[in-house]
C-alpha cells in the first residue's frame, strides 16, 4: 500500500513538473489584464469644462505677468486677432493701444515708447513702453492673490463697463482684489482677461484693468 501512494506521489510532482510555465503563463496574463484595466481608468480622458480651462488660463497669464515672464505671455496672445489693452473698464477699439502677436514680440525688447491711454482725473496721456506698461500699469497690484471669477464682474465703478458689448462672444476672468477699510473699500482694483476661441483653443483678445474712476 505505502508503495502504491509512494507511486502516486511520483507521477504527480513529474506531471507539474512537465508543465511548470502553463500555469506561471495563467498568472501572467491575469496580470496583464488587471494591469491594462488600472491603467485605461487613470489615463481616462476627463475634459475640462469652459469654466475650468479658463481659470487654468488665467493663473497661467497672471503668473507670467507676476515674474515679468512677457515671453511667456506672448504665448497667449490670439494668432490672428491680437491683443487689445484697455487702462480702465470702458473699451474704446478706435483708441487702445492693440498688437498683433508678431508686433507684440518685436517691440518687447524694445525701447519704444506707445501711448496706452488717458489718466482718469488728470487727462494726461500715459506713455510707456511694453515692459513698463505691463508692470506698472497691467500688473501695479498682486492679482495673483486675488479672487478669481468667470463671466461674472466682482469690481464696479463709476466708469462704463462695456466689455460684453464690445466682445459679446468672448468669454472672460476677472482678477478682483477688494479695496482698504482705510479707504472705504474704493481702493479697489480688478484685472480682466478676455478669451476667443481660435482652432479649438482660447487665446487672449483683450486685457482690461479697472478701478473706482473719478
Amino acid at each position: 500500500m505505502k508503495k502504491i501512494l509512494y507511486s502516486v506521489i511520483i507521477l504527480i510532482a513529474i506531471s507539474c513538473k512537465k508543465n511548470p510555465e502553463k500555469f506561471i503563463n495563467d498568472n501572467a496574463d491575469s496580470a496583464d489584464k488587471i494591469a491594462d484595466t488600472a491603467h485605461e481608468t487613470s489615463v481616462t480622458d476627463i475634459s475640462l469644462n469652459k469654466e475650468e480651462s479658463l481659470k487654468k488660463l488665467n493663473e497661467g497669464i497672471i503668473q507670467a505677468l507676476k515674474d515679468r515672464n512677457y515671453k511667456k505671455f506672448a504665448a497667449y496672445i490670439h494668432p490672428q486677432k491680437g491683443i487689445c489693452f484697455s487702462m480702465y473698464a470702458f473699451v474704446d477699439p478706435e483708441q487702445d493701444k492693440k498688437f498683433s502677436k508678431a508686433d507684440f514680440e518685436k517691440y518687447l525688447p524694445a525701447k519704444t515708447i506707445f501711448t496706452w491711454g488717458t489718466l482718469d482725473g488728470s487727462g494726461d496721456l500715459y506713455k510707456a513702453t511694453i515692459n513698463d506698461y505691463l508692470k506698472k500699469w497691467v500688473y501695479s497690484k498682486d492679482f495673483a492673490a486675488g479672487q478669481v471669477s468667470f463671466n461674472e464682474f466682482q469690481g464696479s465703478g463709476n466708469s462704463l463697463n462695456n466689455l460684453k458689448k464690445i466682445y459679446p462672444n468672448a468669454d472672460f476672468t476677472e482678477n478682483f482684489l477688494k479695496g482698504s477699510e482705510e479707504y472705504a473699500g474704493m481702493d479697489w482694483k480688478c484685472l480682466r482677461l478676455v478669451f476667443e476661441k481660435f482652432q479649438g483653443k482660447y487665446y487672449l483678445v483683450a486685457v482690461i484693468n479697472d478701478q473706482w474712476t473719478i
